[in-house]
């Protein structure tokens, strides 16, 4: 399987709390909610479209408690989300957790780099990631990533967690697909395509 992942960004890179103010308030966060302005059906029509894609999902910790508690009460079999959260299989990576008790879930444990390192070895599409913003950056750093779909919020907050940390594996992307929604959404699909290739614009000349 490929892992995609799929978050939401101000234009400086925080990817905090997105959805509403009480997702994650740590830090001492004032702006939770910050995106739930800017959905649209254009906005809805891509969500629908990548979770379409999924065979199998990963989350950490905190966004699966957030999805848990919302979810399982949604679940319309004709909704392209819902349907697939709520039937396939779901595997958290948690030290905290000693169950997880939605259905299709379990527990990662171990390494998580090497753990989902295995996950892929499995045959399917799409292994997702969805927010679990620290766990992302874990997988990024270690260079696991495939596909990146990053949508940047036409936000500015100045303050809360990153995306992209100090220590991220060098790498080089190729943009294979953008749009934007009415609203100023700027969708970001890109295929991580190995080193990153040095020059000097000076040599160009």
């Amino acid at each position: 399987m490929r892992l995609t992942l799929t978050t939401f960004l101000t234009l400086d890179g925080v990817y905090q709390a997105p959805g509403g103010p009480g997702e994650d308030p740590s830090g001492g966060f004032t702006h939770g909610g910050w995106s739930a302005p800017y959905g649209d059906e254009d906005f809805g029509r891509f969500m629908a479209e990548v979770f379409e894609n999924a065979d199998a999902f990963l989350l950490g910790r905190r966004t699966y408690e957030i999805f848990r508690s919302y979810w399982p009460r949604h679940d319309d079999p004709a909704d392209p989300i819902a349907s697939r959260l709520n039937h396939l299989p779901k595997y958290v990576v948690t030290e905290t957790l000693p169950t997880v008790d939605w259905s299709g879930s379990r527990i990662l444990s171990g390494d998580p780099v090497k753990a989902v390192a295995a996950l892929k070895d499995q045959p399917g599409r799409e292994l997702q990631i969805h927010g679990s913003g620290a766990l992302a950056g874990t997988l990024l750093a270690a260079g696991l990533v495939d596909t990146l779909n990053l949508l940047s919020f036409p936000v500015v907050l100045g303050t809360g967690k990153r995306l992209f940390r100090e220590g991220a594996m060098p790498g080089a992307y190729e943009l294979a697909g953008w749009r934007t929604t009415p609203k100023g959404v700027v969708i970001n699909t890109y295929e991580r395509r190995g080193e990153v290739v040095y020059g000097d614009y000076a040599d160009e000349g």
